[in-house]
């Protein structure tokens, strides 16, 4: 077999497949570009969903005439000289790959001025680099990227629609806007104003992501831990979201999607937190370049630690002590009085790869920070009791959206059998209702009957709240769709990726009743509901559809009307304690036609067989 030595273009594309997948990733790579090249101002432009265009502009130091041409190639970068330099990278950018990768699977172009000097421009189509040009420009770069994998159609293929596109871009965006406060960013997508600020703080930042209400509802704060600094905004006790797009961690400036963090955080909140919701957080960890290894995945989306557990003990016991109130909340909220000051190091936490020698991490010592640990946090795996609450970080860790190949598959035969069984278990469980004599009721909630040697006890309310659920089901699945206008427009702001999930879903809203659209930037306007629908919680309605959004499965918006029938159901039926005459009793029986199989919509059962034997069992009349 002959080794072939592969030509540029070639490996350019192959690279091209991981550092740059889809148009919100093209944005990262310029953006991080921009940025460390000191730009105070970034602008960013999309049009169909990034596929057609971007444009990123920036005021920064700009690219000399000389190194156009470099700039291009792969593996050219300015921020690194010798591989010494990847243990202490405090750069976004650093692999010199991601302008030629762009450039190998698009109509490139970038326009630079350094400070003094001209502007000049240099085209790239497809990685064919073409001439260095005079152009007109300020200081700063401005690179243009146009149809994307245009000469990659498998890849183009693969691109999910220009409205998921423009969302994931619009999510990037928000990240960016969140780990530089100090850094102005506008972001413009097909011709509308998306998010635009204006470098003023951290505070002014999240207001302009999420609006200026969610600052009521958050924490700020501001520690140091063991050496590791750990400040930004965590959500109060009751504060959570329905999916995982409002959390934020960056690491030295780095937005990451790290475990080791997410447990951490996971487990601080887990006794305040309901099934299905997730902790809001903006927050900044700055630990020293030595203990951090940035160079993990080409796409720099994760980094790994020196020391899993001084990170997740950090995490935890400072987010924890501020959501539990204790004595040491004092030291790690913002504006409160400064925490005692860190005792000196005398061990080290390195890379057992760097040859380097050891480098000391600013706080207590290595020992003393584990002694510690075991007093004031779960160990990083497995379960632990503590007093407050149990903590199960094997669970946390699970905190990733499954993908294609993670998905459970369930076996049809299984499946096919449990149906059969338990068709054939309905059947068993109905009863000819002219065998049944009622005996009398319990608590004013369970309703006896006899027959022959069975007895069964029906819970009057479950019973009432099936029957009157089925009802409206089918009046839902045989209606015909009204919509009642609201006298006030409903008005919901989401982030990038849910806004583009929910205008998805507008076709399926507008079949059951709805009427729905955009309302300006990630908010939309629902102007009518479904008439027999008017008291739906339209927040919690919505908050329900985009918790779904990272499933692979599809959104069925009938199972979230019928949760919303159960409720009605639940609210208009029988409750217990409220007394049924025999003919009530009889009336109700009668409505059930003998299944004493049924189940209300939440689960629970309607009716429990008990027969004579089991009965002289209990009363040890047989054994």
């Amino acid at each position: 077999m002959k080794i072939h030595v592969l030509p540029q273009e070639v490996f350019n594309k192959i690279a091209a497949g991981e550092v740059v997948d889809r148009p919100y990733s093209v944005v990262k790579e310029l953006v991080e570009n921009a940025i460390d090249a000191g730009a105070t101002a970034v602008s960013v432009e999309t049009e169909g969903g990034g596929k057609t265009l971007i444009r990123v502009t920036d005021n920064g130091g700009g690219i000399g005439k000389d190194d156009l041409v470099s700039a291009y190639l792969p593996h050219a970068t300015s921020k690194l000289q010798s591989a010494e330099d990847l243990f202490g990278v405090t750069t976004l950018g650093f692999r010199g790959e991601a302008i030629a990768s762009i450039a190998s699977v698009s109509k490139m172009k970038i326009v630079s001025r350094t400070e003094g000097g001209d502007a000049f421009s240099l085209s790239c189509l497809g990685g064919k680099i073409g001439e260095i040009v005079p152009a007109a420009g300020a200081q700063g770069t401005e690179v243009t990227v146009e149809e994307l994998f245009f000469n990659t159609p498998a890849r183009l293929k693969f691109l999910k629609s220009d409205a998921q596109e423009e969302g994931d871009v619009a999510n990037m965006m928000a990240r960016f806007i969140l780990s530089r406060p100090e850094i102005s960013f506008t972001y413009t997508a097909n011709g509308k104003i998306k998010y635009r600020s204006y470098g003023d703080g951290l505070s002014s930042a999240i207001a302009n992501v999420y609006g200026a209400d969610i600052l009521d509802q958050l924490f700020e704060i501001d520690a140091d831990k063991h050496g590791i600094k750990v400040h930004g905004f965590i959500g109060n006790q009751n504060f959570s979201k329905p999916n995982r797009t409002y959390q934020s961690l960056f690491v030295n400036g780095r937005y990451v999607v790290n475990q080791t963090v997410s447990a951490a955080l996971t487990n601080a909140y887990a006794s305040y937190l309901m099934k299905r919701q997730y902790p809001f957080y903006v927050l900044f960890l700055d630990v020293p370049p030595e203990i951090v290894d940035v160079n993990v995945t080409p796409n720099k989306s994760d980094v790994r630690f020196a020391d899993n557990q001084i990170i997740y003990g950090s995490v935890y016991s400072v987010v924890s002590a501020v959501l539990d109130g204790n004595s040491r909340a004092l030291e790690y909220l913002a504006g409160s009085a400064p925490a005692p000051a860190s005792k000196p190091v005398q061990e080290a936490i390195v890379f057992e790869k760097s040859s380097e020698p050891p480098k000391v991490l600013p706080s207590m010592t290595y020992e003393e920070a584990k002694k510690e640990l075991e007093f004031d946090v779960p160990p990083i795996a497995g379960k632990v009791n503590l007093p407050r609450r149990t903590l199960d970080l094997t669970a946390a860790l699970e905190v990733h959206a499954p993908t294609a190949g993670e998905e459970k598959h369930e076996d049809a035969f299984e499946e096919n059998k449990k149906l059969l069984l338990e068709q054939e278990k309905a059947k068993q469980q109905r009863v000819d209702v002219r065998s049944l004599r009622f005996k009398g009721e319990l608590f004013r909630t369970y309703l006896f009957y006899e027959s022959g040697d069975d007895a069964y006890i029906v819970d009057q309310h479950a019973a009432h709240e099936r029957l009157i659920y089925d009802k409206l089901r089918a009046k839902l699945e045989s209606r015909a769709i009204v919509s009642q206008p609201m006298l006030v427009p409903f008005v919901l702001t989401l982030n990038g990726p849910e806004f583009a999930f929910i205008c998805k879903q507008f076709p399926l809203l507008e079949e059951i009743g709805f009427e729905v659209g955009e309302f300006g930037g990630n908010s939309i306007k629902v102007s009518a509901v479904p008439s027999d629908l008017m008291n739906i919680d339209l927040t919690a309605f919505f908050g329900e559809i985009v918790a779904t959004m990272e499933s692979l499965r599809a959104i069925k918006l009938a199972d979230l009307l019928k949760d919303k029938l159960a409720s009605a159901a639940c609210k208009a039926a029988v409750k217990g304690g409220e007394f049924l005459t025999e003919e009530e009793a009889a009336a109700l029986l009668e409505r059930m036609d003998g299944d004493m199989g049924l189940k209300c919509p939440h689960g629970r059962p309607v009716a429990v067989h008990i027969k004579k034997s089991e009965m002289e069992k209990l009363f040890k009349r047989i054994v």
